[in-house]
């Protein structure tokens, strides 16, 4: 229902020890099989007090993760990508800034929703605002739900609670009627460098 970066929580041993004992067996497996991929593996995964455990693997980004980390990329995706066809490894560049987005849902969603219900509001969003659509739809010059998870508003400031606060504001000025969303995302890492 929303997601941040980057994520207080985890330390580059935290990163270093997923790669080491998730991401690389993972490829290296592949390859042994047979089966080397080429494209996007998207590793959900959760630290636990046993270490990185694997929640989900997609041939495709992460909707709201990859909506609050891709932002916070300075050096250009396509040059990435040309990188990594050519076998070579890519020097990332990252922003400082930090991100938090906020996922709106249609009401009832994940169960049974309805669609068609008219998102006002978005046309009065500020510019540092960005707006992912996932469920939606245009219909005559409005855009309306179409789907469980409607949209993500994101922003990039210069810190998680500055970020949190700045969507929540902007959320203020989308419709309520049939949306909803959670408001304690990012509070777990907020907390966490407050008290740090």
């Amino acid at each position: 229902m929303g997601a941040y970066s980057p994520v207080p929580q985890f330390s580059e041993a935290d990163v270093a020890e997923a790669v080491k004992k998730v991401l690389q067996p993972t490829a290296n497996a592949l390859i042994k099989e047979g089966t080397p991929f080429t494209g996007i593996l998207y590793a959900g995964l959760m630290m636990t007090s046993q270490g990185p455990k694997v929640i989900e693997f997609n041939t495709r980004f992460g909707d709201p993760e990859t909506q609050v980390v891709l932002p916070r990329l300075k050096s250009d995706l396509v040059d990435v990508y040309t990188a990594l066809l050519d076998g070579k490894i890519p020097e990332l560049e990252w922003y400082e800034e930090e991100v938090v987005g906020i996922v709106v849902a249609s009401e009832g969603y994940p169960g049974a929703y309805e669609k068609g219900t008219v998102i006002n509001g978005l046309d009065r969003l500020a510019d540092d605002i960005l707006v992912f659509h996932a469920g939606t739809k245009k219909v005559n010059d409005h855009w309306t739900t179409n789907g469980g998870r409607v949209l993500l508003l994101a922003t990039k400031k210069s810190s998680l609670l500055e970020a949190q606060k700045r969507v929540y504001s902007e959320l203020d000025k989308v419709s309520k009627n049939g949306l909803y969303y959670r408001t304690d995302i990012a509070n777990k890492a907020i907390s966490r460098v407050s008290f740090s």
